[in-house]
């Protein structure tokens, strides 16, 4: 029974002291329009993206959340942008966000209706300003062309 409380305790603390390791997207369209999903938890704009399943690489992390919330295609992971750490980053966990850009194709449509609100597409001249997480900042390092370690 002792051993097993042992397990409990060192399970319970890798989850909860360790951070979660997620993707985000910067999902770039034919026409050079970035697509944004809307959270239903706070009805605000986001980057596609999300935690990193076990057994799962971050390149099919990519492709999968793509698919899940914004219906369209993974056809290429053109650059990695940044990987964002900071302990408030998300209000919700302390989680490892690994940004990347990539192209991708097909007909936008929600198919995580219990995560995702809403889909659109806008110009990069256009963008949204009601941004959830730090998603502004993820955007910014993005249009500057850097990679960024923070």
């Amino acid at each position: 029974m002792r051993r097993l409380w042992q397990i409990g305790q060192t399970v319970l603390g890798l989850i909860f002291r360790h951070p979660l390791a997620g993707a985000s997207i910067v999902p770039i369209l034919p026409d050079g329009r970035i697509v944004f999903v809307r959270r239903q938890d706070n009805g605000l704009w986001a980057l596609p993206g999300g935690m990193v399943d076990w057994g799962e690489d971050v390149p099919t992390t990519v492709k999968r959340e793509l698919w899940e919330e914004t219906g369209l295609d993974l056809v290429e992971i053109r650059r990695l942008v940044g990987v964002y750490s900071q302990p408030d980053r998300d209000p919700r966990v302390h989680s490892i966000c690994i940004l990347v850009e990539a192209e991708v194709e097909g007909n936008m449509q929600v198919k995580d209706t219990l995560e995702i609100s809403d889909v659109q597409a806008f110009e990069p001249s256009s963008l949204p300003e009601n941004l959830s997480h730090d998603y502004a900042q993820q955007l910014k390092d993005y249009f500057s062309g850097s990679t960024i370690l923070a």
